[in-house]
């Protein structure tokens, strides 16, 4: 274990460490994990223990942009009790993953420009200090690993993935997550690249498609658009053919296919 000292400015010294057990956690599965706390010069009363889920999403603020971090979900996980001077104490901990978590991992592997993280905060002293945020990696649905093999089959190559700053129609999230492909196949012949946005929920997600023209370059006028449900029963026969129609729709839009 890395423990990581708090309460560094009360004179406290507690120390705290926490260790996910469920890595490869998904959307609308539990997170587990434990806290271990290692008291400090004297005997203290830990008022509560949170863990906040955070997320790095861009912000575009006219000609700017900048990058900030967003709490999207925020759990008690214990509440008060006496940690005593040099003692050790562990606390164990689920918290359900919201549906539209976003991705950050894909077969183990780290999507490239995704930050997702998990905070431990201590309420000691009347007052609340965060620990260092420790990187969470989220793995896609079922249903969502079907469409990125799908876009994958049809010769699509990922080129990064970030989260924006908004909120979707069907969506309760302040941001929303935009993972980029370079156009591939005979897709090349009607776009340059093409962003998919997942928007799930307990029994079926909306898929987003967003392509560019050819030649040109992706905007926020919204070049070419489609919006098709995917249910989690059968995602295949769900998923295939809306794909194919929505890339087909979208190339059409311009007059490209």
């Amino acid at each position: 274990m890395v423990f990581r000292k708090l309460m560094a400015a009360f004179g406290a010294g507690v120390e705290v460490d926490t260790v996910l057990t469920n890595t490869g956690v998904r959307p609308g599965e539990p997170l587990r994990g434990v806290v271990h706390f290692r008291g400090g010069n004297s005997d203290y009363k830990v008022e509560g223990i949170y863990i906040d889920l955070t997320a790095v999403v861009e912000v575009e603020s006219g000609d700017n942009e900048y990058k900030t971090t967003y709490s999207f979900l925020r759990q008690q996980v214990a509440g008060t009790f006496q940690l005593a001077k040099g003692a050790q104490h562990q606390q164990t901990f689920e918290i359900m993953m919201p549906w539209e978590t976003p991705i950050s991992a894909i077969a183990g592997h780290p999507l490239h420009g995704m930050k997702l993280g998990v905070q431990t905060e201590l309420a000691l002293a009347g007052a609340l200090d965060k620990g260092d945020l420790d990187p969470l990696f989220v793995s896609p649905l079922p249903a969502q690993e079907h469409v990125i093999g799908a876009l994958d089959r049809l010769g699509f190559r990922y080129k990064k993935a970030d989260l924006e700053r908004g909120t979707l129609y069907g969506s309760t999230m302040p941001f929303f997550q935009e993972i980029e492909y370079y156009a591939g196949g005979q897709w090349r012949r009607y776009f340059n690249e093409l962003e998919l946005t997942f928007i799930a929920g307990a029994r079926q997600m909306d898929v987003i498609l967003e392509a560019d023209k050819r030649g040109g370059f992706l905007t926020s006028s919204h070049d070419a658009y489609n919006r098709f449900t995917v249910r989690y029963d059968d995602p295949a026969q769900s998923a295939d053919g809306a794909l194919q129609r929505g890339l087909e729709q979208m190339a059409r839009h311009r007059g490209w296919f």
